[in-house]
């Protein structure tokens, strides 16, 4: 699968990944995009976007997505407080259908 890292989330995210593309909205050279530009542009080129904005489902309309949404709930944005979902991450991934969300953990 090839993922899109929001730029709110530590790049060295990517490394603990394992198995799949991941790349950063940084790398992309999409950095202060809006959600909804984001979303407008990713779709057709990531099969996944992981994020920790819990706001996104709210704020964009997902309907037509064809991406899976993956939002971490975490303390903090630092990867002390995100490596613990990886786990569940690298599961959503595999487990996840275009157009689906989740929260994690759930």
């Amino acid at each position: 699968m090839k993922v899109l890292l929001d730029e709110c989330l530590p790049r060295r995210l990517t490394k603990l990944l394992t198995g799949h593309e991941v790349v950063t909205v940084q790398e992309m050279g999409w950095s202060g995009f809006s959600n909804g530009e984001l979303i407008e542009i990713m779709g057709a080129q990531f099969d996944v976007f992981v994020t920790i904005d819990g706001s996104l489902t709210f704020q964009q309309s997902l309907k037509d997505v064809t991406f899976r949404l993956i939002i971490c709930s975490a303390p903090t944005n630092r990867l002390e407080d995100l490596e613990p979902l990886v786990p569940a991450i690298l599961t959503a991934i595999d487990s996840l259908q275009p157009g689906q969300a989740i929260t994690l953990p759930s």
